[in-house]
């Protein structure tokens, strides 16, 4: 995958999840059986601060396809 593309992505993720500004994801490639396509994992994981001082992981998981069209994007609570 395109470096170009992860950053596209990774504004896209970072909109909805302020925490995750300035985690590097981890990138797969994964096949998509049936029409020989590629589609890509990108997990971001990192720290929410929450009320009362606390924090808690949190790992953001996109599906997204070669030139960077996000097609899923699943958060752990």
């Amino acid at each position: 995958m395109k470096q170009q593309a992860v950053s596209a992505i990774a504004r896209k993720v970072v909109d909805q999840f302020p925490e995750m500004d300035g985690v590097k994801p981890s990138v797969r490639r994964q096949g998509v059986p049936g029409n020989g396509a590629s589609q890509f994992l990108l997990t971001f994981k990192g720290v929410s601060e929450l009320p009362g001082g606390k924090s808690m992981k949190r790992i953001v998981r996109v599906v997204a396809d070669e030139d960077g069209h996000v097609i899923r994007i699943s958060t752990s609570r």
